[in-house]
């Protein structure tokens, strides 16, 4: 770990105060007890709690808690009897679907870590996680098996599943349907396959198990729950070891710092995607850990969305920026009563000010912002009910410590100034899977407490709220200015004909690095507005240094499989 040789100085004590308690909702305290119990332990108490309660609605399928409680106990006896033992790492290869959660508990239930698999990675990205993580066990939908097989990894067990499993049956052709459209290039294997050694399917595994795992000795502290994969933005993605302390840590803090929320009376949109850490935690784990009912979306149809929140009267609606800046547009938006919801809120990446006004003029509602990383168990930071400020993605959660420091040096900043953000809370991760030297860059000790280091740039105010500024990685450096790329994209997107910006550096021996826009119109405005004109338009309202110097229009950008845009593939363009 990074020693941080600083001591508890007036700087320091800034921020060790927490000034952002005195914003907290009424009767939420600075610290809650996280419970000392596994994830299956707390999830067979929401299951006995609510046992006849809606636990999943898909897509007009309802499945119980009880019903759900029964298929993960059966799939952990099945797992246990195929030779999952403690510790082992299970792949989930899976789309949002009750498949992925039965599996989620199941796995857990049966002593294993789970490592959760994006469903646009290709070949080659789902053998670096198989062999990274040393998975030998796989749960996969049978339209992405592809990808396993080319990736050429050794297995143990193969559990196939097709989405039509869990749908009604008038809907499993039109689902089956849909989801060949999305994933054109994929196709559901031979039956025949399940003729092969170690090869099984989902629904018959859980029917022929009784729902009776054996008992199981987990260490909350210790043992390892998840080993989500970050997006890679150096470097081949890592695995975050999340232990089940860990998990239920970030699920309590969301929970007490939402007063507003009643056990066994919410209905959540469940779209985001599982395998992603906002999706896992936030939505699916947080939500059915306290009786939650889960309305759970395949592929994210903005009309089937739309519909949902009206048809099963959602009280939550968690979304990301690409999401909203689309919705704010939509001819449907209009048709839902937003404020009829008690929260709405995005996460995973920066919401743009021109999105956030047009949505609130649309709707009349407030998009409240949130930070986290796979790093924290998902959420850190929130906006507080009744007190969301704009442009700030809000105040750490109870448990949560977090200050600013140099990026450089490590000491702590004045409030007000811009530097790395540092966090610490239960809710944080151990270390990286078999990575030493990337766990110890990551952490720094100071006064007897560790710290993780984000690597975004932040500033905190005098409010004790926090306003995310750049990447450290994508921070540009133009004639000794620093050059924050989310300053120039935000007056981008204000710009009536831009749809979507992305912004980065390209080196240059003079300079440092050139400030270079890659810009995508409007439909109606592509070869109507020329280069000149969006670059005098950031004359306008940039300062000289941060004007692009280079501009491309394109059709599209590309994107992180959560929907950010991607910097890093911009940036290695440049290279090819």
């Amino acid at each position: 770990m990074c020693a941080l040789d600083v001591p508890a100085s007036e700087t320091a004590a800034a921020y060790l105060t927490r000034p952002w308690l005195r914003y907290y909702p009424e009767g939420v305290p600075p610290d809650v007890p996280v419970p000392e119990e596994s994830i299956p332990q707390a999830f067979d108490e929401a299951c006995a709690r609510f046992g006849n309660r809606a636990a999943i609605v898909f897509y007009g399928r309802r499945m119980s808690y009880k019903e759900l409680r029964q298929r993960t106990d059966s799939l952990a006896a099945a797992l246990v009897r195929l030779g999952v033992h403690k510790g082992d790492r299970i792949a989930l290869y899976l789309l949002n679907s009750p498949q992925f959660v039965i599996s989620y508990f199941g796995a857990l239930k049966a002593g294993a870590a789970l490592t959760p698999i994006s469903p646009v990675y290709t070949s080659i990205e789902v053998r670096h996680q198989l062999s990274d993580s040393g998975a030998r066990f796989i749960i996969c939908q049978d339209l992405l098996y592809d990808n396993v097989e080319k990736a050429d990894v050794s297995l143990d067990h193969v559990v196939l599943t097709g989405i039509g499993d869990y749908l009604p049956a008038l809907k499993r052709v039109l689902g089956k349907s849909v989801l060949r459209s999305v994933y054109r290039d994929m196709h559901v294997p031979s039956p025949k396959i399940l003729s092969r050694a170690g090869y099984h399917k989902f629904q018959e595994l859980i029917a022929d198990s009784p729902a009776a795992p054996p008992p199981l000795d987990i260490d909350p502290g210790k043992d390892l729950a998840a080993l989500p994969y970050t997006g890679g933005t150096t470097g081949l993605p890592k695995g975050a070891l999340l232990t089940h302390r860990s998990l239920l840590a970030c699920c309590t803090q969301n929970r007490r710092f939402w007063p507003i929320f009643e056990d066994g009376k919410e209905v959540i949109l469940a779209f985001l995607p599982f395998y992603h850490v906002y999706g896992q935690v936030v939505v699916m784990l947080s939500g059915l850990l306290h009786g939650a009912t889960l309305v759970v979306f395949t592929t994210p149809d903005v009309e089937a969305i739309l519909d949902g929140v009206e048809a099963e009267s959602a009280t939550a609606f968690y979304g990301v920026p690409t999401l909203y800046e689309y919705l704010k547009d939509h001819e449907k938006t209009e048709r839902v009563n937003w404020k009829r919801l008690k929260m709405i809120t995005c996460g995973a990446d920066t919401l743009h000010e021109s999105t956030v006004k047009d949505w609130e003029r649309r709707t009349g509602t407030r998009i409240m912002e949130g930070y986290g990383l796979t790093e924290t168990s998902s959420t850190s930071h929130c906006n507080p009910p009744g007190r969301s400020v704009r442009g700030s993605f809000g105040l750490p959660l109870p448990n949560m410590g977090a200050a600013i420091v140099d990026a450089e040096t490590a000491d702590f900043l004045p409030v007000g100034e811009v530097g790395e953000l540092i966090v610490k809370g239960p809710n944080v991760m151990t270390g990286y899977w078999n990575k030493p030297e990337d766990t110890r860059e990551v952490f720094l000790e100071s006064g007897g407490e560790t710290w993780l280091r984000t690597g975004d740039l932040v500033q905190m105010d005098e409010e004790g709220y926090f306003h995310f500024f750049d990447r450290k990685k994508d921070l540009i450096k133009y004639k000794g200015y620093s050059v924050f790329a989310r300053d120039v994209e935000e007056v981008l997107y204000r710009h009536p004909q831009v749809k979507a910006a992305g912004v980065i550096g390209v080196p240059d021996p003079k300079v440092g690095q050139y400030v270079k826009a890659v810009v995508v119109l409007q439909p109606e405005a592509r070869g109507r507005v020329s280069e000149e004109e969006i670059l005098k338009y950031c004359e306008q309202n940039l300062a000289h240094y941060k004007v692009p110097k280079l501009l491309e229009f394109r059709g599209e950008l590309p994107k992180t499989d959560v929907g950010k845009v991607s910097h890093r593939e911009l940036r290695e363009e440049l290279e090819d």
